[in-house]
């Protein structure tokens, strides 16, 4: 039994819609990011599973019980669903260890019972000397442990997240991604993360949900949506990627295939059920490129157009070919002059699948 599903989930808002035949299956116990850009329908998403929707057609399940479908709404309340907000949600007039309380007295808890658990819970989170608190006087991240706090103690099986770091400062946000992952390792809780930022839902997940004009266009995990995007927006959206256009390719039968990149052979991963084609789209990050040196016959020749420092690496985008369109970021040991001339080398690569071929395998 899936700990959340759903099935051809459809809703539109202001006549508009946002989520457009939405199914998926969340297991008991796993940590799921839904990914995508700015309006794409996540948030709403979010909102139908958690009861502040309703949903137009299709079902909303959790535990296996339906509580959204035409004609049957489960509210909030009643869901045994807890949600972290991006702005907390605590109460100010309550103190800290009353907001994190607050469920198991509304639940009918003896004193006693409630009291130890909150105790124990704060513990866990590293809060206990705050429990006499105001919100108002925590930081933006003692905050957000609050709201954490609060799932742990009333032991909700499945906690949603709506963009939980984006008011906190970038310098909080890695100690905080520590601290969602000794969450989820410690209350074993299902775990639905709604998030623009694709670096937290690499950190965390362990499956990424990408949207796209309110649909999921791949569900794979993290690896799988880096290294083999189902499609060009995916491409572009997850690390950073490029895409390049290959010629005459031809699958080698083992997940490989052969093709020409401006001219030049290369051999790149494709899908077990390529075929040839005259051209295909490549998926490129900046970790697939290398510099070669200086000779155009190391490699494909290419023009140094900008270069940023990183820290650890310096960053150099790259006019590829004859075309100045195509612009590739590579990640480089040293700094190299803008405008020098440079042979790259083709480490890696990804052909996207051929989107008839998925059109007529689906039909």
């Amino acid at each position: 039994m899936s700990a959340i599903e759903l099935q051809s989930v459809c809703k539109s808002l202001g006549g508009k819609p946002v989520v457009r035949d939405v199914s998926l299956s969340i297991a008991n116990g796993e940590f799921v990011a839904i990914l995508g850009p700015s309006g794409c329908g996540k948030t709403t998403m979010l909102r139908l599973i958690a009861g502040f929707e309703t949903v137009d057609s299709g079902r909303v399940l959790v535990g296996g019980r339906t509580l959204s479908a035409p004609g049957t709404h489960a509210p909030p309340e009643v869901r045994n669903v807890g949600i972290v907000f991006q702005n907390y949600a605590l109460w100010p007039h309550m103190s800290v260890a009353e907001n994190v309380g607050f469920s198991l007295k509304v639940a009918g808890l003896p004193r006693a019972e409630r009291e130890a658990r909150v105790s124990q819970t704060l513990a866990m989170v590293g809060l206990t000397q705050f429990g006499d608190r105001a919100p108002a006087a925590l930081s933006g991240g003692q905050r957000q442990r609050v709201a954490l706090a609060r799932c742990l103690a009333a032991k909700n099986p499945v906690v949603l997240l709506d963009e939980p770091l984006a008011n906190l400062d970038v310098h909080l946000r890695a100690a905080m991604e520590d601290e969602f992952a000794d969450f989820h390792a410690r209350s074993g809780a299902t775990m639905l993360y709604v998030t623009h930022d694709q670096a937290e839902a690499m950190a965390l997940a362990d499956r990424i949900a990408v949207m796209d004009a309110g649909r999921i266009v791949q569900f794979d995990t993290p690896q799988t949506l880096y290294r083999e995007p189902a499609n060009e927006m995916i491409a572009r959206f997850v690390g950073d990627g490029r895409l390049v256009a290959v010629e005459d390719l031809r699958p080698l039968g083992d997940g490989r295939a052969t093709a020409r990149l401006y001219g030049q052979p290369v051999t790149v991963r494709c899908a077990a059920g390529e075929r040839a084609r005259r051209r295909a789209s490549l998926s490129l990050h900046p970790g697939d490129l290398s510099l070669t040196g200086d000779d155009p016959q190391a490699g494909l020749a290419a023009e140094v157009l900008r270069i940023r420092y990183r820290g650890d690496h310096f960053r150099a985008e790259l006019a590829l070919g004859a075309d100045p369109r195509i612009v590739l970021p590579v990640n480089l040991p040293q700094r190299v002059p803008v405008g020098q001339k440079v042979a790259v080398a083709l480490r890696d690569g990804w052909v996207l699948p051929d989107p008839n071929l998925a059109q007529a395998q689906a039909a």
